[in-house]
């Protein structure tokens, strides 16, 4: 840099380096302690290698556009940032602004992919819905004030490095440069920030240049691996100013055959003009012979995946209760959540339909509740629905009250308990208020209960009036073998399983339990550090987050059985409602599990990334078919594979094709079920030229 002559040239030079070198040692720190891609095991070196540099190319794109502003001031002929102090101060004002915002975004980014396992995006702005609630969650769980901290010193710390080049640079005494030399620098600087930003090399069609994009991380079909490669900054920038469309129409026709015949809808109906999904279900032959119907219960774990399950081949068996629960009663363990998401989870249990919405969680959009849902074809039960913290989170309780008849709500300031944590009161207490609340209930009268938990959840609470509960002291690195990410996470997985134990013994004692159905599930899995005792398509293909396990329990009604097939939380509702003996009109995804798929070998849809570029697909018992949301980069994997990221499709052409018309039409008709679920307006088909904006063929961005 000595050899640079122009000292303008020289600050902006200097500030682009600096800004990349700062960009990839937070890269690097990144892979280090936060991703969780490990080297073997379907991930190849050369793969993260290619990746990272992917990342190095956005990180010099953050760098030369936050030095852009200044290159514009610098630029002028007279009054530029080396002649003029308001344009000097001007441009220290952009820096300042721009060093704290981008610090701020790196500090959440980090925090994001912690709690999430997703690089930030633009469905953080659904936290700013639930604003007290994000912000006690962030406060307990987070070393808030040190972390401010930290954020003002790393702001302040850029700041500080800018202006030290500033004196070093523009404030040399000037030099005379001949106009041709001026003209040359300015050509070459412009040539190669224009490549800077554009971010390649090769394959420039000079009269389109497509520059490097988000999906360009993504080249291995490993979402972890593709992480390495965003850079948060501009990946949020890039979901922020992404159109959010309802559905595409024109898709949802295409693939109408097949989704009908999956759904089983008659022949008449999958032929008309206009696409329609109801179908009426009857009284099943398989229903449980009983004079008075069963009670029902269904008990949704947070944050509990198939991995924290000592069922599941966990090592640390933390979950003894559900274990023995899955043992004597009807066991899922390839039951998949369509979205990772407690909210995302609530909706697809209620609805039958997968909340594929793009940056917020469909509980949020006050245009498409209430819902038509299953549940209100328990017509002789009584409902309740019991969560120990605020349903206002997500905006669920609007969805739960609007949509399923006569549902009495409990929640937080309904419960004499006092509340643990942010949360709300322990799930523990919530069991035990709710055993004296079904104690009580006429015996005559069946009632559905929906229980929410919430303790498996940062910050990890262990209450101390938590019965004979025992902490078990265990270090970091001991749990982490057994895909924890904490002591702290094992201890609280421990307490969610002794208080569904409890929670089972207290219906014993209290006289419900044999005449109740019990259905058990996780919301979605906790972000998980390694899982070297699962098959590794689950981490390699992102499948851990969206496994869950899933128990249908009543002793005295069912005998165990093992259900190996693919299978949905989507089912979960259906099915009881068969066990049950209800009929229904259902107009959305949800089966029921014990009549046969009409597409063959079980298919369930699953949307693996979520934000403005979906990463889709559908899972059987043996294959996944992922692809982004418009059909590009489709790829199909065997998920018993030791190399699952191997693209097996040519291998399985028909297989693929089955599978792959079957994810789109899935998912482009869940967008649509969205709308058409609607109760004022499930009534009629949705029309063909629909009023709501559609989707316009695009690439993958």
């Amino acid at each position: 840099m000595h050899r640079l002559t122009f000292r303008r040239l020289r600050y902006l030079l200097a500030g682009v380096f600096f800004f990349f070198l700062l960009f990839a040692l937070l890269r690097a720190g990144f892979y280090i302690w936060s991703s969780e891609v490990t080297l073997g095991e379907g991930t190849h070196a050369a793969e993260v290698l290619k990746t990272l540099g992917v990342g190095l190319r956005f990180d010099l794109r953050l760098a030369i556009l936050l030095m852009l502003p200044l290159a514009v001031l610098a630029i002028l002929p007279r009054i530029n940032l080396a002649t003029s102090r308001p344009l000097r101060w001007l441009g220290r004002l952009w820096l300042l602004v721009a060093s704290l915002a981008v610090t701020l975004i790196y500090i959440v980014d980090f925090g994001h992919y912690q709690y999430l396992g997703l690089r930030i995006n633009s469905s953080i702005l659904r936290f700013f819905s639930d604003a007290q609630i994000s912000a006690d969650m962030v406060w307990q769980s987070y070393p808030v004030v040190w972390l401010t901290l930290l954020w003002l010193a790393a702001g302040l710390f850029i700041f500080g490095v800018m202006l030290a080049l500033e004196k070093r640079t523009l404030d040399r005494p000037p030099r005379s440069v001949g106009t041709l030399p001026v003209a040359l620098a300015v050509v070459a600087t412009v040539v190669l920030g224009f490549l800077g930003i554009l971010g390649r090399l090769e394959d420039i069609n000079p009269r389109n240049p497509v520059p490097l994009r988000w999906g360009d991380a993504f080249f291995s079909g490993s979402t972890q691996v593709g992480a390495l490669g965003l850079n948060p900054v501009i990946f949020l920038w890039d979901t922020v100013r992404t159109p959010l469309e309802r559905y595409d129409m024109a898709a949802v026709r295409e693939y109408y055959p097949e989704v009908a015949n999956y759904l089983g809808v008659e022949a008449s109906a999958a032929g008309a003009a206009q696409p329609r999904f109801d179908r009426h279900i009857g009284v099943q032959p398989h229903r449980l012979q009983r004079e008075r119907p069963p009670n029902v219960v269904f008990i949704m774990l947070e944050s509990f995946g198939a991995s924290v399950t000592g069922i599941h081949g966990n090592p640390l068996d933390p979950t003894p209760h559900l274990d023995s629960l899955a043992r004597q009663g009807w066991f899922f363990p390839n039951l998949y959540v369509p979205v990772t998401g407690t909210a995302k989870t609530v909706w697809a249990t209620v609805t039958g339909i997968p909340d594929v919405s793009r940056a917020e969680s469909a509980t949020r959009n006050p245009f498409i509740v209430p819902q038509h849902t299953v549940a209100n074809a328990f017509r002789a039960h009584d409902k309740f629905y019991a969560i120990g913290g605020s349903a206002g989170w997500a905006n669920m309780n609007a969805l739960i009250v609007s949509s399923v008849d006569g549902i009495k709500l409990y929640e937080e300031g309904h419960w004499k308990s006092k509340n643990a944590d942010v949360w709300g009161v322990s799930d523990l207490n919530m069991f035990k208020e709710v055993d004296a609340m079904l104690r009580d209930m006429p015996r005559d009268k069946p009632f559905f209960a929906f229980l929410q938990t919430a303790g498996n959840h940062r910050p990890f609470t262990i209450p101390p009036d938590s019965d004979d509960f025992e902490v078990k002291r265990i270090s970091d690195a001991e749990a982490d073998p057994a895909g924890f990410r904490s002591a702290d996470q094992y201890n609280a997985v421990r307490l969610q399983d002794y208080s569904v134990g409890r929670f089972i013994e207290m219906a014993k004692k209290s006289g419900y339990h044999d005449d109740t159905i019990f259905v058990l599930y996780g919301d979605h899995n906790g972000r998980i550090s390694r899982l070297p005792f699962m098959p590794p398509a689950y981490e390699a293909l992102n499948l851990e987050s969206l496994n869950v396990p899933a128990v249908i329990y009543a002793p005295k009604m069912i005998a165990p059985r093992v259900t190996a097939e693919a299978t949905s939380l989507l089912d979960l509702l259906p099915t009881v409602a068969g066990l049950v003996g209800v009929e229904y009109t259902n107009t959305t995804m949800g089966r029921d599990i014990q009549l046969p798929a009409p597409e063959g070998e079980r298919a369930v849809p699953v949307v693996l990334r979520e934000g403005n570029f979906p990463l889709i697909g559908v899972v059987t018992q043996h294959h996944l078919v992922q692809m982004n949301a418009d059909g590009s980069g489709a790829s199909m994997h065997e998920i018993a594979s030791r190399t699952p990221l191997d693209n097996v499709a040519e291998a399985n052409p028909a297989e693929y094709q089955r599978l792959y018309r079957l994810a789109r039409g899935l998912h482009e008709t869940a967008r649509l079920m969205l709308y058409s679920n609607k109760v004022e307006d499930s009534s009629q088909a949705v029309p063909v030229h629909s009023p709501l904006p559609q989707t316009a063929p695009h690439g993958a961005h």
